[in-house]
């Protein structure tokens, strides 16, 4: 049972899909199937897919990568199942590396790969991404609360993924939706752990949804945090808090401040007044005035940066 799916949720990915799926070919072991799901392309991600030799999965109208990946899992017939982004790269040792996981007595449920990010265009290396394995171990949903995990790293046992009921599609953690699945893994019980040899390239690409979309996706990011409160605040409490401060950040960076104001009150409610990492200054005036302390700091750190964007 150990037969292996390369998943890959894609729409108008016909200049990408070729460099991802070179890579999965030139993989030492080779996947027991290629799967690509295109999400009402209007370009020819079908036709590029498919000279690969991947089968093509074609949804009735677009969905977006979260209804993708869940239909690719349904439809896969392998045992485990790796998501890429149709934009990103594997290195030759991947599927050896998922496979020497796959062989131990007691696999985990989700196993992370650690990945380098690199520019898309010049190649440069931007950071080595590195997941803290013993973290995993001791407690993978404050793990997960508290560090973005995304699918293109993870290796995941498909009865549990289907069991959980796979990603949520709610509209209000869409953009946010990789950290609320890795989340709802980890509080129903699945077990994580990590790979610490390098084997995934994920490319910084400029005008990607992502890129595109930071006030939306700091907003969803707030969803997805009130959501875990009013399931495990009781238990993560600490862990909870210190993300929506740093959440709240972020908000009021993009001008979402009736959102900054939901977050600090969230973080508050939680029996936090101040970020644990904050300065003197900054400490007492978020206990007496949150929202002022936030608003003033944003509007220094805007008349001053760089300086003063860590503070």
């Amino acid at each position: 049972m150990n037969s292996l799916a390369l998943c890959i949720p894609a729409y108008n990915a016909a200049i990408y899909l070729p460099r991802l799926l070179q890579s999965a070919q030139k993989q030492v072991i080779p996947f027991n199937e290629i799967l690509v799901y295109n999400d009402c392309s209007t370009d020819d991600t079908a036709a590029v897919a498919e000279s690969y030799g991947a089968t093509v999965i074609t949804g009735n109208m677009n969905m977006g990568c979260s209804y993708g990946k869940n239909k690719l899992a349904e439809v896969t017939t392998s045992d485990w199942i790796h998501f890429h982004d149709a934009d990103d790269e594997l290195l030759p040792n991947f599927t050896t590396l998922a496979h020497n996981w796959l062989k131990t007595p007691d696999c985990p449920d989700v196993v992370l790969f650690d990945y380098e990010w690199r520019d898309n265009n010049t190649g440069q290396l931007l950071a080595v991404v590195h997941f803290d394995k013993n973290e995993l171990e001791k407690d993978a949903t404050a793990y997960a609360i508290q560090n973005q995990i995304n699918p293109f790293c993870g290796l995941y046992k498909k009865p549990r993924y289907l069991e959980v009921g796979g990603y949520d599609i709610d509209p209000l953690i869409l953009y946010n939706e990789d950290k609320a699945f890795h989340i709802k893994l980890a509080k129903n019980g699945l077990t994580f752990s990590a790979e610490s040899e390098v084997s995934i390239i994920n490319y910084r690409i400029e005008n990607s949804m992502s890129a595109a979309n930071i006030k939306k996706c700091v907003i969803a990011q707030y969803h997805v945090l009130e959501q875990t409160v009013a399931t495990h605040g009781q238990k993560y409490t600490a862990e909870l808090a210190e993300e929506l401060f740093k959440n709240a950040a972020v908000l009021a960076k993009e001008d979402a401040w009736d959102y900054v104001n939901k977050a600090l009150r969230l973080a508050r409610n939680l029996g936090h007044k101040v970020p644990s990492n904050a300065g003197k200054a900054f400490r007492l005036l978020i206990s007496i005035n949150p929202f002022m302390a936030m608003w003033l700091r944003e509007k220094l750190i805007r008349l001053f940066k760089p300086h003063l964007r860590n503070a």
